[in-house]
């Protein structure tokens, strides 16, 4: 069974940035890894996603100020997240294959 663990989650203001971590208790390698968030009361939508190649693909939403990087060795996959804005509000989810979901870390954009 593959655990994820978010972490780096937290309150900042708008124009701020948060740096967001998703270990995974097994090889990421080989498999695309995501990052989803949730706000209240809507459905789950992808933020970012990074192939086993390197491609990454962004929310048109969040283009320009995330970066969906991944390492490897370390088994780690990081979202940075800059100019960030009170819709950016919600808790974010780390994904590996399409299949395996962390808990979450939640993100709160608010002056």
């Amino acid at each position: 069974q593959v655990q994820l663990v978010e972490s780096g989650g937290g309150l900042v203001q708008p124009g701020g940035s948060l740096r967001l971590s998703c270990a995974a208790s097994g090889s990421i390698f080989g498999n695309s890894m995501s990052w989803y968030r949730q706000a209240p009361e809507k459905e789950r939508e992808l933020v970012a996603i990074i192939s086993s190649g390197g491609t990454t693909t962004y929310a048109a939403s969040v283009k320009g100020r995330f970066t969906i990087s991944r390492d490897n060795v370390k088994n780690t996959v990081y979202l940075q997240m800059n100019s960030l804005k009170p819709e950016d509000t919600a808790v974010y989810y780390c994904n590996r294959g399409g299949r395996y979901w962390g808990q979450g870390t939640q993100v709160t954009v608010s002056s």
